[in-house]
């Protein structure tokens, strides 16, 4: 398991990744080549997966992201350490917090 500021980066093993990603859409990358885990909503900043892979947003409000990084890959951010990940699958789930009636996403 890895965390890196509010996101936290957890291995799957490839028997449980849901069928239906096979065939989902893949997030994009950003301007950089990037693969955006999450942007920083008050610094601009990103933690972001450099390197080969792809990443599956998962349906729901808070629908975590399914990354797959075949030949492994190193997360970064302007604030943080990079984390190098081994090959593999991974769950990405970003921090939340109670508000009074509410659940929401922790702003970075």
């Amino acid at each position: 398991m890895y965390r890196q500021g509010d996101v936290l980066i957890v291995p799957v093993v490839e028997e449980a990744v849901p069928a239906h990603v096979a065939r989902a859409p893949k997030e994009r990358r950003d301007g950089r080549g990037r693969l955006v885990l999450a942007l920083g909503e008050v610094t601009g900043h990103a933690h972001a997966v450099v390197g080969p892979g792809d990443l599956v947003r998962e349906p729901g409000p808070f629908g975590p992201l399914l990354l797959h990084v075949p030949q492994g890959g190193r997360v970064v951010h302007e604030e943080h350490a990079a984390i190098t990940l081994p090959k593999g699958w991974y769950r990405v789930i970003r921090q939340r917090e109670y508000v009074p009636g509410s659940v929401r996403i922790v702003a970075d």
